[in-house]
């Protein structure tokens, strides 16, 4: 069986259950994986991860503890097949599901966007099970859970993948998945299918958990007051978690004004709903000693912990705007951006990176990002250098700076009135078709004007990093539509930080 369409993307943050996982596609019906496996390390320091990769074409890479969000955007960006297919690092792939992936892939019409593999979550068959496993038991219900999903790539990036500004892995797969079935694309379900065992738990986990309020609040400012409604999300209880918690503090208030029986009225109702979720977390579980009093301890902050981050996911993300994500592809003029300003040069010895120039493309690099270069070179129309001469400065500029994806020149002089000499959009759309990325997902990074003209002709973003040489006047304009970044360093983290 052929395996080419798909890359495989794991984000791990270093669980033993990887290895469990990366020997069950090696070892799957269909024989050893044929498709390229990129596992991507979020823990935020150490070594680099030991990976076992037997029979596996596996990449390794890190995204430093940035959340599950931005581990699969690193992951997908990297990936140059038609699909990227998600999965946790915690799950077990059926016996049959390479094969299954497969066919799922294969299946799909030209409209869906993505295919959703089953997640079955096995509960234990000779006692009823916790707390935490019948939340975990939630996932086998979730819509658009990357626990194992599929995406063609085209799909996340016209959406600029997942957004990074949700921190855990909570939210983040259905924010996607509204974005992407908003554009036109279908997700489907599909006929593959992963185990997802509950892990083990500490023993305030169910009160950690209740950090996902905030990513709540995070979907509504980005999806309105139904987004619950429109991803298939079961109705909460943070109405009651605030109505016991204002309860609590109106009773230590009237306390506090030795008025008793405000106190003990607004007491009691703290205590009848502290009770009420206690006894309903304890019914459908263990009774066991350890059980119940875990049930009872995190009853009591469960609560004042969900209204807590509430409250700072309201006032934090109330203007809450779009995610764009970072570019897919981000062309640099050279002469002046990326390399010192000499006119007409033909020898590769003159050639000076200007400050940061490599830190910033390598940056982008490490994120998946495609850089690429679009350079008018008109000494060549006019005879000041010869063709000979441009390739070698070019080489170095490469040994330099590093690889690109690609390059785009124009050697024509001003008055050959050719389509791709900047600030026409010839060399951006040439550079877009060639690597196949679409011109909105594009951003051109110059030094003078004529770069964000050519840039915006070509339906593409732009951004100005000025240097001495670059006209007061162009400088002006280009602030006034927030399109100037200090140098090449904060280009990257404008870039980066989906600023474009």
């Amino acid at each position: 069986m052929t395996r080419s369409s798909t890359t495989v993307v794991v984000p791990t943050v270093g669980r033993r259950t990887l290895r469990t996982l990366l020997e069950a596609l090696a070892g799957g019906d269909g024989g050893p994986l044929g498709w390229p496996v990129v596992v991507v390390d979020d823990r935020p320091a150490g070594p680099e991860l030991d990976v076992p990769t037997p029979g596996l074409d596996v990449t390794v890479l890190r995204s430093w503890g940035r959340g599950p969000a931005a581990a699969r955007n690193v992951g997908w960006r990297h990936a140059r097949t038609e699909w990227v297919s998600f999965l946790d690092d915690d799950v077990v792939p059926g016996p049959d599901w390479l094969s299954r992936l497969d066919e799922d892939l294969a299946d799909a019409a030209a409209d869906v966007a993505g295919v959703a593999g089953r997640v079955r979550v096995p509960l234990p068959p000779d006692r009823r099970p916790t707390d935490w496993e019948r939340s975990t038991a939630g996932l086998e219900r979730a819509r658009w859970i990357t626990a194992d999903l599929s995406y063609r790539r085209s799909a996340l990036a016209q959406v600029g993948g997942f957004d990074e500004r949700f921190p855990r892995a909570f939210r983040e797969d259905a924010d996607l998945g509204l974005r992407v079935t908003r554009c036109g694309g279908r997700i489907v379900s599909g006929r593959r299918e992963v185990l997802h065992p509950p892990r083990s738990s500490g023993f305030w986990a169910s009160v950690t958990q209740q950090r996902g309020n905030a990513d709540d609040f995070l979907m509504r400012g980005l999806h309105g007051r139904d987004w619950a409604t429109l991803v298939g999300a079961p109705r909460g209880r943070r109405r009651r978690h605030v109505a016991v918690t204002a309860s609590a503090l109106a009773a230590g208030a009237a306390a506090s004004a030795r008025k008793r029986v405000p106190a003990a009225a607004a007491g009691m109702l703290w205590a009848a709903g502290t009770a009420e979720l206690a006894v309903a977390r304890i019914r459908p579980g263990p009774r066991t000693p350890g059980e119940v009093l875990r049930m009872v301890l995190t009853s009591l902050a469960i609560p004042a912990a969900a209204t807590w981050h509430s409250l700072r996911g309201a006032l934090r993300h109330r203007r809450a705007t779009p995610w764009q994500g970072a570019p897919d592809l981000v062309l640099f003029d050279r002469d002046g951006t990326l390399v010192e300003d000499v006119p007409y040069n033909g020898d590769p010895e003159l050639v000076r990176p200007v400050p940061g120039a490599r830190r910033a493309l390598d940056r982008l690099r490490r994120a998946g990002i495609r850089v690429g270069m679009v350079t008018n070179q008109s000494g060549v129309g006019t005879g000041r250098i010869t063709p000979a001469q441009l390739a070698s400065v070019q080489t170095k500029v490469s040994d330099t700076l590093g690889p690109f994806d690609v390059v785009q020149v124009c050697p024509h002089g001003p008055e050959d009135g050719c389509s791709c000499r900047k600030p026409r959009p010839g060399l951006v759309l040439a550079a877009c078709e060639q690597v196949g990325v679409a011109p909105a997902r594009t951003v051109v990074v110059g030094d003078i004007e004529t770069d964000l003209l050519a840039a915006r002709a070509a339906g593409a973003a732009a951004l100005l990093v000025p240097t001495s040489q670059t006209r007061a006047p162009e400088v002006s304009r280009a602030h006034r539509r927030g399109l100037v970044a200090a140098d090449l360093a904060d280009a990257a983290d404008r870039l980066l930080g989906g600023g474009w």
